[in-house]
């Protein structure tokens, strides 16, 4: 099997798998209870909580554990919302940030009466950070940008639009989940009050995830429960899942410039394989302010599923842009943003590299596609039309 869906979920790094094993029985303990055995375990989990926040550079009393990004995101954006309704009642975000930011914000729109500005992008996928600046007004309580795009990789300026969020005294999210673990990233710098991770997307476990809050940063908690993390985020500790994650931080820092270099290059070669076999194909996403494993292309006359489908029979794990997989016949909302015209989102693909990839996956993969959509393109209409 060739793995290229890193974007998707990453498989556990071995040392984290070793990592979680103790947790999980040895040292199973409840950290809430006040014999030695769970206070210790207590111990254990501020000592994960330093590492990460080292890894972040952040405080300790910064970090929030959660369930993952989803979760993180939900109780940044309803957390304020519900917070400062009497204050306002206006959210900015974008119009190509993931479903857990976009339903999240339709549902305080639909049930609260929030007015969510949906700010437009380039054709890189870029917000402007002027956009931004337009699109406050005295109801504006919150701002919330991911970090960079899942599905075409794009890095977002988001240390600027954070320096006018602080400047207009507004709270600002950023939804961190594809930028952790894979570029160096600094709580300080980006001018953030919330950040999101996930563990899943750099080697960590499945369910684990990461709230930042900046320090003094008020929200109201969407759990109601125990006194855990402050009794901001109740619910007997995952003592594995932060051990695990703790551990994928440690790695992440220690295999970010090695992974990145390595990637970029894979990233970069198939590309240009791509670019040279496939006629009528385009990249998407910024050509420099990309993450530098994610490679996202449209391949015009062809379905992104009918190829996806020849690339498993093959043993080549893709993703596509396009949504029926939740039911849905409609394209990628990200490619739609970038104005590419439906017919043309329609057949996307998403290559995501990692850690394990090596030149042998990409010359398959670069050998495999175009004959694919060789294939594909005698039999479509459209292309028997040109």
């Amino acid at each position: 099997m060739i793995y290229l869906d890193h974007n998707a979920t990453t498989p556990c790094d071995i040392e984290v798998v070793d990592e979680m094993k103790k947790w999980h029985s040895e040292l199973f303990f409840n950290p809430s209870s006040i014999y030695t055995p769970s206070q210790k375990t207590k111990q254990a989990i501020d000592e994960a909580r330093a590492k990460i926040a080292k890894f972040l550079d952040a405080l300790p009393e910064e970090i929030i554990f959660t369930s993952g990004g989803t979760e993180s995101n939900n109780t940044a954006i309803i957390g304020t919302a519900l917070l400062k309704k009497n204050q306002g009642n206006h959210i900015i975000t974008s119009l190509i940030e993931h479903h857990a930011v976009l339903n999240t914000c339709k549902f305080l729109e639909k049930q609260f009466g929030f007015q969510i500005t949906y700010l437009p992008v380039d054709r890189y996928g870029l917000v402007d950070p002027d956009d931004v600046k337009k699109a406050i007004t005295d109801k504006t309580i919150l701002i919330s940008i991911m970090g960079a795009n899942n599905e075409i990789g794009t890095i977002e300026p988001v240390e600027e639009i954070g320096k006018i969020a602080r400047e207009n005294g507004i709270t600002f999210h950023c939804d961190g989940v594809q930028l952790a673990g894979k570029i160096p990233v600094s709580m300080k710098k980006m001018n953030v009050d919330f950040f999101s991770l996930s563990g899943h997307k750099f080697y960590g476990p499945k369910g684990t995830g990461i709230l930042y809050v900046r320090k003094g940063t008020k929200y109201r908690p969407i759990l109601y429960g125990g006194h855990q993390e402050k009794g901001l985020r109740p619910g007997t500790e995952n003592v594995p899942g932060i051990m695990g994650l703790a551990k994928a931080c440690e790695i992440a820092e220690r295999k970010m410039a090695e992974d990145s270099s390595k990637e970029k290059e894979l990233r970069d070669k198939l590309e240009k394989m791509f670019l040279e076999r496939i006629p009528e194909m385009i990249v998407n996403g910024h050509p420099e302010k990309r993450l530098y494993n994610t490679l996202n292309i449209c391949v015009k006359y062809v379905e992104g599923e009918s190829m996806l489908l020849h690339l498993d029979f093959e043993g080549i794990c893709a993703s596509s842009g396009s949504a029926c997989t939740s039911g849905s016949l409609e394209p990628s909302h990200v490619l739609l943003a970038l104005g590419i015209p439906p017919e043309v989102a329609h057949g996307s693909l998403r290559f995501s590299l990692g850690r394990a990839n090596t030149m042998a996956d990409i010359e398959k993969t670069a050998e495999v596609l175009p004959g694919i959509v060789e294939k594909l393109r005698k039999i479509s209409p459209f292309w028997n039309k040109k």
